[in-house]
Protein backbone atom coordinates (compact mmCIF):
# COMPACT_ATOMS: atom_id res chain seq x y z
CA UNK A 1 0.00 0.00 0.00
CA UNK A 2 1.33 3.39 -1.29
CA UNK A 3 2.89 5.09 1.92
CA UNK A 4 5.33 7.50 0.30
CA UNK A 5 5.31 11.36 0.70
CA UNK A 6 2.43 13.38 -1.89
CA UNK A 7 3.11 16.17 -3.60
CA UNK A 8 1.40 20.14 -2.83
CA UNK A 9 -1.86 20.69 -4.01
CA UNK A 10 -2.85 19.30 -7.37
CA UNK A 11 -5.64 18.95 -9.49
CA UNK A 12 -7.19 16.82 -6.48
CA UNK A 13 -7.49 19.39 -4.30
CA UNK A 14 -8.32 22.06 -7.04
CA UNK A 15 -11.33 20.10 -8.03
CA UNK A 16 -12.85 19.44 -4.37
CA UNK A 17 -12.19 23.67 -4.39
CA UNK A 18 -14.54 24.19 -6.92
CA UNK A 19 -16.83 21.22 -5.84
CA UNK A 20 -17.09 23.26 -2.85
CA UNK A 21 -17.77 26.91 -4.01
CA UNK A 22 -20.29 25.24 -6.33
CA UNK A 23 -22.06 24.09 -2.99
CA UNK A 24 -21.95 27.58 -1.89
CA UNK A 25 -25.94 28.07 -2.60
CA UNK A 26 -27.12 24.70 -0.58
CA UNK A 27 -26.07 27.00 2.45
CA UNK A 28 -29.18 27.66 4.49
CA UNK A 29 -28.39 29.97 7.30
CA UNK A 30 -30.72 29.48 9.54
CA UNK A 31 -30.17 28.78 13.56
CA UNK A 32 -32.47 26.53 14.73
CA UNK A 33 -32.80 23.39 17.42
CA UNK A 34 -29.43 22.77 18.69
CA UNK A 35 -28.06 25.56 17.06
CA UNK A 36 -29.74 27.80 19.32
CA UNK A 37 -27.78 26.94 22.26
CA UNK A 38 -24.34 26.74 20.25
CA UNK A 39 -24.58 29.84 18.12
CA UNK A 40 -25.71 31.46 21.83
CA UNK A 41 -22.24 31.11 22.95
CA UNK A 42 -21.29 33.33 19.81
CA UNK A 43 -24.03 35.99 20.01
CA UNK A 44 -24.37 37.06 23.64
CA UNK A 45 -20.58 37.47 23.68
CA UNK A 46 -20.64 39.00 21.04
CA UNK A 47 -23.44 41.64 21.44
CA UNK A 48 -23.94 41.89 25.07
CA UNK A 49 -20.68 40.94 26.34
CA UNK A 50 -22.13 38.32 28.56
CA UNK A 51 -23.57 34.79 28.71
CA UNK A 52 -27.26 35.77 29.45
CA UNK A 53 -29.04 33.70 26.38
CA UNK A 54 -32.81 35.30 26.96
CA UNK A 55 -33.02 36.94 23.30
CA UNK A 56 -31.35 34.15 21.78
CA UNK A 57 -34.00 31.78 23.01
CA UNK A 58 -36.75 34.20 22.53
CA UNK A 59 -35.54 34.15 18.48
CA UNK A 60 -35.24 30.53 18.53
CA UNK A 61 -37.63 28.80 16.54
CA UNK A 62 -40.77 27.38 18.14
CA UNK A 63 -39.88 23.53 18.84
CA UNK A 64 -36.91 24.68 20.86
CA UNK A 65 -38.41 27.88 22.31
CA UNK A 66 -41.68 26.12 23.73
CA UNK A 67 -40.28 23.99 26.44
CA UNK A 68 -37.76 26.49 27.93
CA UNK A 69 -40.17 29.59 27.83
CA UNK A 70 -43.01 30.50 28.97
CA UNK A 71 -45.60 32.34 28.02
CA UNK A 72 -44.19 35.36 28.90
CA UNK A 73 -41.52 34.84 27.69
CA UNK A 74 -39.13 33.92 30.25
CA UNK A 75 -37.53 31.12 31.03
CA UNK A 76 -39.17 28.41 32.90
CA UNK A 77 -37.91 27.26 36.77
CA UNK A 78 -36.46 24.02 35.28
CA UNK A 79 -34.06 25.53 32.81
CA UNK A 80 -32.39 28.11 35.26
CA UNK A 81 -29.29 26.73 36.62
CA UNK A 82 -28.23 27.32 40.50
CA UNK A 83 -25.77 30.25 39.60
CA UNK A 84 -29.44 32.21 37.95
CA UNK A 85 -28.11 31.78 34.52
CA UNK A 86 -30.31 30.01 31.45
CA UNK A 87 -29.46 25.88 30.61
CA UNK A 88 -27.25 25.82 27.76
CA UNK A 89 -25.59 22.07 27.41
CA UNK A 90 -24.44 22.86 24.36
CA UNK A 91 -20.60 23.08 23.62
CA UNK A 92 -18.49 26.63 23.11
CA UNK A 93 -16.07 25.09 20.32
CA UNK A 94 -18.36 26.10 17.74
CA UNK A 95 -18.63 29.51 18.77
CA UNK A 96 -14.67 29.60 19.21
CA UNK A 97 -14.60 28.64 15.12
CA UNK A 98 -16.93 31.01 14.03
CA UNK A 99 -15.32 34.03 16.34
CA UNK A 100 -13.30 35.23 13.65
CA UNK A 101 -15.58 34.75 10.83
CA UNK A 102 -18.70 37.03 13.00
CA UNK A 103 -15.72 40.12 14.18
CA UNK A 104 -15.32 40.94 10.91
CA UNK A 105 -19.33 41.33 10.08
CA UNK A 106 -19.78 42.52 12.84
CA UNK A 107 -16.84 45.27 12.28
CA UNK A 108 -18.42 45.88 8.37
CA UNK A 109 -22.37 45.83 10.07
CA UNK A 110 -21.06 48.83 12.43
CA UNK A 111 -18.77 50.39 9.64
CA UNK A 112 -22.20 50.07 7.53
CA UNK A 113 -24.47 51.95 9.82
CA UNK A 114 -22.39 54.73 10.27
CA UNK A 115 -22.42 55.23 6.51
CA UNK A 116 -26.14 54.75 7.07
CA UNK A 117 -27.61 51.54 6.84
CA UNK A 118 -30.34 49.82 8.97
CA UNK A 119 -28.91 46.39 9.24
CA UNK A 120 -29.89 45.52 12.79
CA UNK A 121 -25.99 45.25 14.85
CA UNK A 122 -27.89 42.42 17.02
CA UNK A 123 -26.20 39.12 15.49
CA UNK A 124 -29.57 37.64 14.65
CA UNK A 125 -29.49 39.85 11.01
CA UNK A 126 -28.75 38.15 7.56
CA UNK A 127 -25.05 38.88 7.59
CA UNK A 128 -24.35 37.07 10.56
CA UNK A 129 -25.99 34.18 9.98
CA UNK A 130 -24.62 34.11 6.33
CA UNK A 131 -21.04 34.22 7.98
CA UNK A 132 -22.07 31.65 10.54
CA UNK A 133 -23.34 29.81 7.80
CA UNK A 134 -19.87 30.47 5.44
CA UNK A 135 -17.67 29.26 8.44
CA UNK A 136 -19.32 25.87 9.25
CA UNK A 137 -19.35 24.91 5.74
CA UNK A 138 -15.68 26.22 5.18
CA UNK A 139 -14.25 24.15 8.03
CA UNK A 140 -16.49 20.92 7.65
CA UNK A 141 -14.57 21.34 3.78
CA UNK A 142 -10.94 21.41 5.45
CA UNK A 143 -11.85 18.15 7.39
CA UNK A 144 -12.80 16.99 4.23
CA UNK A 145 -9.49 18.29 2.42
CA UNK A 146 -7.61 16.84 5.31
CA UNK A 147 -9.10 13.67 4.94
CA UNK A 148 -8.35 13.23 1.93
CA UNK A 149 -4.43 14.21 2.01
CA UNK A 150 -4.33 11.00 4.37
CA UNK A 151 -6.05 8.87 2.13
CA UNK A 152 -3.68 9.70 -0.51
CA UNK A 153 -0.70 8.95 1.48
CA UNK A 154 -1.99 4.96 1.15
CA UNK A 155 -3.83 5.01 -2.17
CA UNK A 156 -3.90 6.35 -5.58
CA UNK A 157 -5.19 9.50 -5.55
CA UNK A 158 -8.02 8.61 -7.62
CA UNK A 159 -9.78 6.18 -5.12
CA UNK A 160 -8.79 8.81 -2.14
CA UNK A 161 -10.44 11.33 -4.54
CA UNK A 162 -13.90 9.45 -4.78
CA UNK A 163 -14.01 8.39 -1.17
CA UNK A 164 -13.68 12.03 -0.63
CA UNK A 165 -16.55 12.76 -2.28
CA UNK A 166 -18.66 9.87 -1.57
CA UNK A 167 -18.25 10.86 1.98
CA UNK A 168 -19.15 14.13 1.43
CA UNK A 169 -22.43 13.77 0.21
CA UNK A 170 -23.35 10.12 1.15
CA UNK A 171 -23.10 10.69 4.95
CA UNK A 172 -24.54 12.71 7.61
CA UNK A 173 -21.81 15.37 6.77
CA UNK A 174 -24.12 17.57 4.36
CA UNK A 175 -26.74 18.17 6.64
CA UNK A 176 -25.14 20.32 9.14
CA UNK A 177 -22.99 21.64 6.66
CA UNK A 178 -25.11 22.86 4.75
CA UNK A 179 -28.96 22.47 5.96
CA UNK A 180 -28.22 22.81 10.12
CA UNK A 181 -25.03 24.72 10.02
CA UNK A 182 -25.39 26.20 13.23
CA UNK A 183 -25.32 22.76 14.73
CA UNK A 184 -21.75 21.28 15.64
CA UNK A 185 -20.89 18.20 13.40
CA UNK A 186 -19.28 20.47 10.24
CA UNK A 187 -16.84 21.85 12.96
CA UNK A 188 -16.15 18.19 14.78
CA UNK A 189 -15.94 16.74 11.41
CA UNK A 190 -12.68 19.52 10.74
CA UNK A 191 -11.31 19.34 14.83
CA UNK A 192 -11.43 15.66 14.65
CA UNK A 193 -9.54 15.27 11.20
CA UNK A 194 -7.22 17.88 12.39
CA UNK A 195 -6.38 16.03 15.65
CA UNK A 196 -6.18 12.87 13.81
CA UNK A 197 -4.19 14.37 11.35
CA UNK A 198 -1.65 15.77 13.21
CA UNK A 199 -0.82 13.32 14.90
CA UNK A 200 -0.44 10.93 12.32
CA UNK A 201 2.27 13.53 10.79
CA UNK A 202 4.46 13.82 13.92
CA UNK A 203 4.13 9.80 15.26
CA UNK A 204 7.36 8.86 14.40
CA UNK A 205 9.41 11.75 16.08
CA UNK A 206 7.10 14.27 18.45
CA UNK A 207 8.55 16.90 19.64
CA UNK A 208 7.99 19.07 22.84
CA UNK A 209 6.54 22.19 20.96
CA UNK A 210 4.56 19.34 18.49
CA UNK A 211 3.00 17.96 22.01
CA UNK A 212 1.86 21.31 23.05
CA UNK A 213 0.60 21.83 19.58
CA UNK A 214 -0.80 18.27 19.76
CA UNK A 215 -2.50 19.19 23.31
CA UNK A 216 -4.14 22.74 22.21
CA UNK A 217 -5.92 20.63 19.27
CA UNK A 218 -7.23 18.05 21.46
CA UNK A 219 -8.31 20.28 23.57
CA UNK A 220 -10.26 22.78 20.88
CA UNK A 221 -11.67 19.06 19.44
CA UNK A 222 -13.01 18.63 22.99
CA UNK A 223 -14.08 21.96 23.15
CA UNK A 224 -16.40 21.47 19.95
CA UNK A 225 -17.51 18.31 21.02
CA UNK A 226 -17.53 16.35 23.95
CA UNK A 227 -17.47 13.02 22.68
CA UNK A 228 -14.72 13.80 20.71
CA UNK A 229 -12.07 12.96 23.77
CA UNK A 230 -12.49 9.21 22.85
CA UNK A 231 -10.40 9.70 20.07
CA UNK A 232 -7.75 10.20 23.13
CA UNK A 233 -7.17 6.21 22.66
CA UNK A 234 -4.58 6.71 20.08
CA UNK A 235 -2.54 7.96 22.43
CA UNK A 236 -2.04 5.60 25.19
CA UNK A 237 -1.40 2.94 22.15
CA UNK A 238 1.62 4.84 21.29
CA UNK A 239 2.60 5.52 24.90
CA UNK A 240 2.53 1.82 25.47
CA UNK A 241 5.07 1.06 22.49
CA UNK A 242 7.04 3.95 23.73
CA UNK A 243 7.44 3.54 27.35
CA UNK A 244 8.23 -0.40 26.19
CA UNK A 245 11.19 0.49 24.23
CA UNK A 246 12.39 3.01 26.46
CA UNK A 247 12.77 0.51 29.61
CA UNK A 248 13.49 -2.75 27.40
CA UNK A 249 15.70 -1.43 24.62
CA UNK A 250 16.77 2.06 25.00
CA UNK A 251 19.37 3.85 22.80
CA UNK A 252 20.76 7.06 21.70
CA UNK A 253 17.48 7.71 19.68
CA UNK A 254 14.57 6.38 22.13
CA UNK A 255 13.28 8.96 24.42
CA UNK A 256 13.86 8.01 27.84
CA UNK A 257 11.62 7.46 30.64
CA UNK A 258 11.65 10.88 32.38
CA UNK A 259 11.59 12.68 28.58
CA UNK A 260 8.48 10.61 27.99
CA UNK A 261 6.26 11.57 30.87
CA UNK A 262 7.59 15.49 30.50
CA UNK A 263 6.04 15.12 26.88
CA UNK A 264 3.02 13.88 28.18
CA UNK A 265 2.39 16.29 31.16
CA UNK A 266 2.92 18.78 28.78
CA UNK A 267 0.09 17.66 26.29
CA UNK A 268 -2.11 17.35 29.20
CA UNK A 269 -1.53 21.04 30.32
CA UNK A 270 -1.92 22.21 26.94
CA UNK A 271 -5.02 20.58 26.88
CA UNK A 272 -5.97 22.26 29.91
CA UNK A 273 -5.57 25.56 28.16
CA UNK A 274 -7.17 25.15 25.43
CA UNK A 275 -10.19 24.01 27.19
CA UNK A 276 -10.52 26.91 29.85
CA UNK A 277 -13.09 28.56 27.42
CA UNK A 278 -15.45 25.65 28.01
CA UNK A 279 -14.50 25.37 31.33
CA UNK A 280 -15.05 29.27 32.56
CA UNK A 281 -18.71 28.92 30.73
CA UNK A 282 -19.49 26.06 32.55
CA UNK A 283 -18.61 28.01 35.66
CA UNK A 284 -20.62 30.70 34.79
CA UNK A 285 -23.36 28.64 33.78
CA UNK A 286 -23.20 25.92 35.88
CA UNK A 287 -21.31 26.86 39.13
CA UNK A 288 -18.79 24.28 38.55
CA UNK A 289 -16.21 23.48 35.74
CA UNK A 290 -16.83 20.13 34.91
CA UNK A 291 -20.97 19.92 35.28
CA UNK A 292 -21.87 20.19 31.16
CA UNK A 293 -26.08 20.08 32.01
CA UNK A 294 -25.83 16.40 29.89
CA UNK A 295 -26.76 12.91 31.73
CA UNK A 296 -24.00 12.29 34.18
CA UNK A 297 -21.56 9.44 32.55
CA UNK A 298 -22.31 7.38 35.78
CA UNK A 299 -25.59 6.96 34.13
CA UNK A 300 -24.72 5.57 31.17
CA UNK A 301 -25.72 1.91 29.30
CA UNK A 302 -21.97 0.96 29.85
CA UNK A 303 -23.08 -2.65 30.79
CA UNK A 304 -25.76 -3.12 28.12
CA UNK A 305 -24.93 -0.48 25.08
CA UNK A 306 -27.03 -0.35 22.46
CA UNK A 307 -24.39 -1.75 19.73
CA UNK A 308 -26.47 -3.47 16.82
CA UNK A 309 -29.47 -0.35 17.30
CA UNK A 310 -26.98 2.17 16.49
CA UNK A 311 -25.87 0.63 13.73
CA UNK A 312 -28.74 -0.49 12.09
CA UNK A 313 -31.86 1.21 14.04
CA UNK A 314 -34.74 2.77 11.97
CA UNK A 315 -34.54 5.23 14.48
CA UNK A 316 -31.29 7.21 12.91
CA UNK A 317 -29.16 3.99 12.93
CA UNK A 318 -25.28 4.68 11.44
CA UNK A 319 -25.27 2.15 8.57
CA UNK A 320 -29.20 1.62 7.98
CA UNK A 321 -29.44 5.34 6.86
CA UNK A 322 -26.30 6.13 5.49
CA UNK A 323 -24.92 2.60 4.07
CA UNK A 324 -21.78 3.55 2.62
CA UNK A 325 -20.15 3.45 5.92
CA UNK A 326 -20.65 -0.41 6.17
CA UNK A 327 -17.52 0.09 2.85
CA UNK A 328 -15.74 2.44 4.66
CA UNK A 329 -15.66 -0.16 7.85
CA UNK A 330 -14.12 -2.97 6.19
CA UNK A 331 -12.03 -0.59 4.33
CA UNK A 332 -10.88 0.31 7.92
CA UNK A 333 -10.50 -3.38 9.16
CA UNK A 334 -7.87 -3.94 5.64
CA UNK A 335 -6.05 -0.91 6.21
CA UNK A 336 -5.37 -2.02 9.70
CA UNK A 337 -4.13 -5.36 8.00
CA UNK A 338 -2.05 -3.50 5.42
CA UNK A 339 -0.46 -1.06 8.21
CA UNK A 340 -0.75 -2.42 11.54
CA UNK A 341 0.73 0.43 13.44
CA UNK A 342 -1.33 3.56 12.27
CA UNK A 343 -4.40 1.04 11.05
CA UNK A 344 -4.67 -0.43 14.72
CA UNK A 345 -4.66 3.22 16.29
CA UNK A 346 -7.41 4.39 13.81
CA UNK A 347 -9.34 1.09 13.93
CA UNK A 348 -9.29 1.56 17.69
CA UNK A 349 -10.33 4.99 18.10
CA UNK A 350 -13.20 4.14 15.59
CA UNK A 351 -14.64 1.22 17.84
CA UNK A 352 -14.18 3.17 21.15
CA UNK A 353 -16.17 6.21 19.80
CA UNK A 354 -18.62 3.35 18.56
CA UNK A 355 -18.80 1.96 22.40
CA UNK A 356 -19.13 5.56 23.98
CA UNK A 357 -22.28 6.44 21.52
CA UNK A 358 -23.78 3.01 21.77
CA UNK A 359 -23.76 3.25 25.55
CA UNK A 360 -25.23 6.83 25.79
CA UNK A 361 -28.73 7.08 26.76
CA UNK A 362 -29.76 9.48 23.96
CA UNK A 363 -27.82 7.48 21.29
CA UNK A 364 -30.83 8.18 18.36
CA UNK A 365 -29.84 11.42 18.71
CA UNK A 366 -33.19 12.50 18.58
CA UNK A 367 -33.68 14.90 16.06
CA UNK A 368 -30.87 13.63 14.08
CA UNK A 369 -30.40 12.81 10.37
CA UNK A 370 -28.54 9.35 10.19
CA UNK A 371 -26.57 8.99 13.34
CA UNK A 372 -24.76 12.23 13.25
CA UNK A 373 -22.88 11.98 16.29
CA UNK A 374 -20.24 10.02 13.92
CA UNK A 375 -19.57 12.73 11.69
CA UNK A 376 -16.51 12.97 13.65
CA UNK A 377 -15.16 10.06 11.86
CA UNK A 378 -15.46 11.75 8.64
CA UNK A 379 -11.46 11.28 8.35
CA UNK A 380 -11.30 7.40 9.02
CA UNK A 381 -14.35 6.79 7.04
CA UNK A 382 -13.05 8.58 4.24
CA UNK A 383 -9.39 7.23 4.79
CA UNK A 384 -11.68 2.97 5.19
CA UNK A 385 -13.24 3.88 1.67
CA UNK A 386 -10.54 4.87 -0.33
CA UNK A 387 -9.13 1.67 0.65
CA UNK A 388 -11.95 -0.40 -0.01
CA UNK A 389 -11.99 1.32 -3.37
CA UNK A 390 -8.30 0.63 -3.91
CA UNK A 391 -8.91 -3.64 -2.95
CA UNK A 392 -12.30 -3.73 -4.69
CA UNK A 393 -10.94 -2.14 -7.93
CA UNK A 394 -8.12 -4.57 -7.89
CA UNK A 395 -10.81 -7.22 -9.35
CA UNK A 396 -11.39 -5.39 -13.04
CA UNK A 397 -8.57 -6.03 -15.77
CA UNK A 398 -8.17 -1.86 -16.69
CA UNK A 399 -7.97 0.87 -14.86
CA UNK A 400 -11.14 2.47 -16.95
CA UNK A 401 -13.25 -0.41 -16.13
CA UNK A 402 -12.70 0.15 -12.37
CA UNK A 403 -12.93 3.81 -12.56
CA UNK A 404 -16.57 3.63 -14.32
CA UNK A 405 -17.26 0.57 -11.60
CA UNK A 406 -16.63 2.95 -8.80
CA UNK A 407 -18.25 5.72 -10.14
CA UNK A 408 -21.46 3.95 -10.37
CA UNK A 409 -21.58 2.48 -7.05
CA UNK A 410 -20.65 5.37 -5.29
CA UNK A 411 -23.05 7.29 -6.93
CA UNK A 412 -25.97 5.05 -5.81
CA UNK A 413 -24.93 5.96 -2.44
CA UNK A 414 -24.81 9.37 -3.10
CA UNK A 415 -28.34 9.49 -4.74
CA UNK A 416 -30.03 7.58 -2.41
CA UNK A 417 -28.68 10.04 0.69
CA UNK A 418 -29.58 12.89 -1.90
CA UNK A 419 -33.39 11.52 -1.85
CA UNK A 420 -33.14 10.41 2.26
CA UNK A 421 -31.99 13.89 3.12
CA UNK A 422 -34.59 15.30 0.87
CA UNK A 423 -37.53 12.71 2.86
CA UNK A 424 -35.83 14.03 6.20
CA UNK A 425 -35.70 17.83 5.81
CA UNK A 426 -39.21 18.28 4.19
CA UNK A 427 -40.65 15.87 6.69
CA UNK A 428 -42.13 13.05 4.47
CA UNK A 429 -40.35 10.94 7.25
CA UNK A 430 -40.60 12.25 10.54
CA UNK A 431 -37.11 14.34 11.48
CA UNK A 432 -37.76 12.34 15.51
CA UNK A 433 -38.06 8.73 16.05
CA UNK A 434 -37.78 5.50 13.87
CA UNK A 435 -39.24 5.72 10.63
CA UNK A 436 -41.26 2.69 8.51
CA UNK A 437 -38.45 1.59 5.97
CA UNK A 438 -41.00 0.68 3.79
CA UNK A 439 -42.32 3.92 3.80
CA UNK A 440 -39.06 5.31 3.10
CA UNK A 441 -37.91 3.07 -0.19
CA UNK A 442 -41.64 3.80 -1.46
CA UNK A 443 -41.07 7.50 -0.98
CA UNK A 444 -37.22 7.05 -2.47
CA UNK A 445 -39.19 5.81 -5.76
CA UNK A 446 -42.19 7.36 -6.25
CA UNK A 447 -42.51 10.47 -3.98
CA UNK A 448 -38.55 11.69 -4.03
CA UNK A 449 -38.62 11.75 -8.20
CA UNK A 450 -41.53 13.58 -8.76
CA UNK A 451 -40.90 16.27 -6.24
CA UNK A 452 -37.24 17.02 -5.15
CA UNK A 453 -36.91 19.56 -8.57
CA UNK A 454 -39.67 21.59 -7.46
CA UNK A 455 -38.56 21.52 -3.95
CA UNK A 456 -35.08 22.06 -4.46
CA UNK A 457 -35.83 25.01 -6.76
CA UNK A 458 -38.13 26.33 -3.96
CA UNK A 459 -34.66 26.07 -1.43
CA UNK A 460 -32.78 27.69 -4.08
CA UNK A 461 -35.31 30.81 -4.42
CA UNK A 462 -37.93 30.51 -2.10
CA UNK A 463 -35.54 29.11 1.07
CA UNK A 464 -37.64 31.36 3.82
CA UNK A 465 -41.00 30.38 3.28
CA UNK A 466 -40.19 26.80 3.01
CA UNK A 467 -37.99 26.49 6.19
CA UNK A 468 -41.55 28.38 8.06
CA UNK A 469 -43.00 25.24 6.45
CA UNK A 470 -40.82 22.74 7.03
CA UNK A 471 -40.56 24.38 11.30
CA UNK A 472 -44.79 24.14 11.31
CA UNK A 473 -44.64 20.30 10.16
CA UNK A 474 -42.12 19.41 12.69
CA UNK A 475 -44.86 21.04 15.25
CA UNK A 476 -47.31 18.66 13.72
CA UNK A 477 -45.18 15.82 13.77
CA UNK A 478 -44.12 16.57 17.55
CA UNK A 479 -47.83 17.35 18.12
CA UNK A 480 -48.97 13.92 16.38
CA UNK A 481 -45.93 12.04 18.42
CA UNK A 482 -44.72 13.56 21.55
CA UNK A 483 -41.31 12.74 22.70
CA UNK A 484 -41.36 10.52 25.95
CA UNK A 485 -41.17 12.53 29.77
Amino acid sequence: MNSSPQPGPGKAERLLVVLFLLSLPMLNPWVRGDGVGYYAYARAPLIQHNLDFLRDYQEANTSFRENRLDKNGQPTAEFRTRTGHIENHFTVGPAMLWAPFLLLTHAGVLFARVLGSTIPADGFSTPYRIAMALATAFYGFLGLLISFRIARKYVDETWALLATVAIWWASSLPVYMYFNPSWSHAHSAFVAALFLWYWHETREARTLGQWLLLGAIAGLMVDVYYANVVLFVVLPLEALREYGAAIRNPTPNTPRVSQLIARHVAFCLAVILSMLPTFIAHRIIYGGILETGYIPVGLWNWASPYLFSVLFSSNHGLISWTPIILFAVIGLVAFWRSVPRTGLAFLVAALAFYYFIASYPDWAGISSYGSRFFTSLTLLFVLGLAVFLDRFTRIFRTRRAALAAAVVFLACFVFWNAGLMFQWGTHLIPARGPISFREMIQNQFSVVPRQITTQFQKYLFGRKAMMQQIEQRDLEQMKENPPPP
